[in-house]
C-alpha cells in the first residue's frame, strides 16, 4: 500500500506493497484483498521478477494451508501474525503437476496468520529469513 503523498508509477504498481526484510532488502509485492484474488493467487504466471513477490492479506489471523495447483514455478511461501512477524516458512513449494486441485500437496497453516508473502523460491535462503523476524509494510 502507498503511504499519503506517494504514488504508484507504474500501472503494476497500483495494488502493491513495498516489503522490507531484515536486512533492508525489499520487495514490492502485489497485494491480494479479494476473495477472488486470494483464490486465484499466483496459478497460471510464468514467472515472477526477482524484485517482486505476492501479499495475501487476510481479515483475520487463522491457520491457512496453501497449494500449488495450477502455479507454474516453485515459491518460498511466509506466514506472518498480525504483527507482521514470521510464523512459518515453507521454502521451495513446487508447482502441482496433478490437473485434479483434489491430489495437489497442502503447504503450511500450522500456526495463525494474517499475511502471507510468496517469493520466488530461494529467496528466503538469500535474504536470510527466519521464524520470529519482523517485516516491515
Amino acid at each position: 500500500m502507498w503511504s499519503c503523498g506517494e504514488s504508484p508509477t507504474k500501472l503494476e504498481d497500483l495494488n502493491a506493497t513495498e516489503i522490507t526484510f531484515p536486512n533492508g532488502s525489499k520487495v514490492l509485492a502485489d497485494t491480494m484483498l479479494q476473495q477472488l484474488d486470494l483464490t486465484r493467487g499466483m496459478m497460471f504466471r510464468d514467472s515472477l521478477a526477482a524484485d517482486r513477490g505476492m501479499l495475501y492479506v487476510y481479515a483475520k489471523a487463522e491457520k491457512t494451508s496453501f497449494w500449488m495447483y495450477q502455479v507454474r514455478i516453485p515459491l518460498d511461501i511466509i506466514w506472518m501474525d498480525h504483527t507482521r512477524r514470521i510464523v512459518e516458512i515453507v521454502p521451495g513449494a513446487t508447482p502441482c503437476p496433478s490437473k485434479k486441485s483434489s491430489e495437489c500437496p497442502l503447504y503450511g497453516g500450522h500456526a495463525d496468520a494474517m499475511y502471507v508473502l510468496e517469493l520466488n523460491a530461494g529467496s528466503a535462503s538469500k535474504l536470510n529469513l527466519k521464524t520470529g523476524d519482523l517485516l516491515g509494510f
